[in-house]
């Protein structure tokens, strides 16, 4: 039997992309990024006015002037049309192009703006003149090239494209990217006692909540199972129905019939169609009984235990690791915060239990759970604490290695 670290290592071994595909930006949010991105010019691609306020020439401020006259103003969008000489300056609003002659915006706050100035032109409804306090060369303006210079890398790595990677891609133009596909999923369900969750439920029967956990985790990265097939505790029906999903799918998931009872009949039946054991049975709890392979066609099987919070923690740890790998992200790595209340140690197994990390100083609120069969599947909490095997009891404020969920 060997631990949860080593399984996610084995992974990694076995981890391979499912191919990528060239979609257009309005598809791309959450989807996984498969190449650099490089920027097509400056960025800022103009000396940009970062806000309301006047832009002058600090030779002025170094010279004593400190009241200037305004020759123009300039909003976002907007090219200035004239020069400023000594004295001179522009007002200027938040985005608007710094003209070149200008080096320093003063903020509109850091200003006099009540004496009038005599009329300078028949283009200019009023010029006015303003008393500006010092200032630094530079201050307020993004300078162009700042962020960027045009052929830097904007995006190195594989990442998932969200708010802050759709900004970039659409600041550079980028209406189509590469991504990683998502592989084609096959789900299976099993047992005698679990019915579909509108079906007539007796007092031994429970309903499937599985099937709905697993494809809201799945749900996480975009994916929607192709293949979703609830079996019975049958030999046959296992070799019928997984014999089709192994040869089309490239990761297969199944929940239940993988433990020690006469029923589970899920390891040999996968064996038996030539599926490669990786591991079976893990040091963890909850969780011990999943087993894991591959099809010789290199797609990867995860056979979970069918209590619905094993399953989740056999997703997070396992699958999810998986899938980062698969798509070339780095691997999940847990955190640590303080314990909020001692917890005693229940097994010599690595633990896993549902906590909520929360408050100033953050730390770790444990939820209750009854066993990894409870129905309330650790309900509102947000990450997965680890209790390590053989650290004995974990008291109060102890720091805590923890997965967000």
């Amino acid at each position: 039997m060997i631990d949860y670290r080593q399984a996610q290592q084995l992974l990694l071994e076995k981890a391979r992309s499912f191919g990528r595909e060239r979609i257009g930006l309005e598809e791309a949010d959450g989807r996984v990024l498969a190449e650099p991105v490089f920027a097509d010019r400056d960025y800022p691609p103009f000396h940009r006015s970062t806000m309301d306020g006047y832009a002058i020439r600090h030779s002025d401020l170094e010279k004593g002037i400190r009241r200037f006259s305004v020759v123009e103003t300039i909003y976002a969008g907007q090219a200035g049309t004239r020069s400023i000489g000594i004295g001179e300056c522009y007002k200027i609003m938040t985005g608007a192009p710094v003209p070149g002659d200008a080096d320093t915006v003063i903020r509109r706050e850091d200003t006099d703006e009540t004496a009038p100035f005599q009329e300078r032109s028949p283009t200019i409804e009023l010029a006015s003149s303003i008393t500006l306090l010092s200032g630094q060369r530079y201050q307020n303006i993004a300078r162009q090239g700042e962020d960027l210079r045009a052929g830097d890398t904007a995006i190195a790595t594989p990442s998932i494209i969200g708010p802050a990677v759709m900004g970039i891609l659409a600041s550079l133009g980028r209406n189509e990217c590469l991504v990683e596909k998502r592989p084609r999923v096959a789900l299976y369900t099993t047992g005698n006692e679990v019915v579909q969750v509108d079906a007539a439920v007796s007092p031994i029967q429970i309903r499937n909540s599985n099937r709905w956990i697993l494809q809201s985790l799945l749900k996480g990265w975009g994916i929607r199972p192709a293949v979703y097939e609830h079996l019975p505790d049958s030999k046959e029906a296992l070799r019928f129905s997984l014999g089709k999903g192994l040869a089309d799918a490239e990761l297969i998931i199944l929940s239940g019939g993988v433990s020690a009872g006469d029923a589970d009949y899920v390891p040999g039946v996968l064996e038996e169609l030539g599926v490669q054991r990786l591991f079976h049975k893990i040091a963890m709890k909850p969780g011990k009984p999943v087993w894991c392979g591959t099809t010789p066609g290199g797609a990867m099987v995860f056979a979970l235990p069918g209590n619905p919070f094993s399953g989740m923690v056999g997703f997070v740890l396992l699958i999810r690791h998986y899938l980062h790998a698969c798509f070339g992200l780095p691997a999940p790595v847990p955190m640590g915060l303080p314990l909020e209340a001692a917890r005693k140690k229940k097994t010599p197994l690595d633990e896993f239990f549902p906590v909520r990390f929360t408050g100033s100083p953050a730390n770790l609120q444990t939820i209750e759970l009854n066993g990894s069969g409870d129905s309330r599947l650790g309900l509102y909490a947000n990450a997965l604490a680890l209790h390590p095997a053989g650290s004995g009891d974990l008291p109060e404020g102890s720091n805590t290695l923890y997965y967000p969920l």
